[in-house]
């Protein structure tokens, strides 16, 4: 199942509704929302920084990725974005596919 991190920003609406949840119940909320697309969630931080949020989420596929994304967003309480992870083994496949690549001006 591909894998994705991601990572969000509260605005300030999406802040008080952190101070209204806690982290457990926003952790709650998040692996609803991912199950409800039959993804998993594997791990979920908070930090402060850049981001406000860590994700790593197993999803079934682009689309699902993509619903869950659209949904939170529209919200407009948070600002986030989702990055394709790769395996590996992932890579080592990656590595033997035979490519046809020119380089500029080459």
């Amino acid at each position: 199942m591909p894998k994705y991190l991601v990572t969000a920003s509260y605005s300030a609406d999406g802040a008080k509704g952190l101070l209204a949840d806690g982290g457990t119940g926003r952790r709650e909320a998040v692996k609803r929302e991912i199950q409800s697309c039959g993804g998993t969630l594997e791990w979920m931080y908070f930090a402060f920084g850049e981001h406000d949020l860590y994700v790593v989420v197993d999803i079934p596929d682009n689309v699902s990725m993509a619903a869950i994304s659209i949904v939170a967003r529209s919200s407009g309480a948070v600002h986030s974005k989702a990055v394709p992870l790769l395996s590996p083994e992932d890579l080592d496949a990656a590595t033997k596919k035979q490519v046809d690549y020119r380089p500029p001006g080459a």
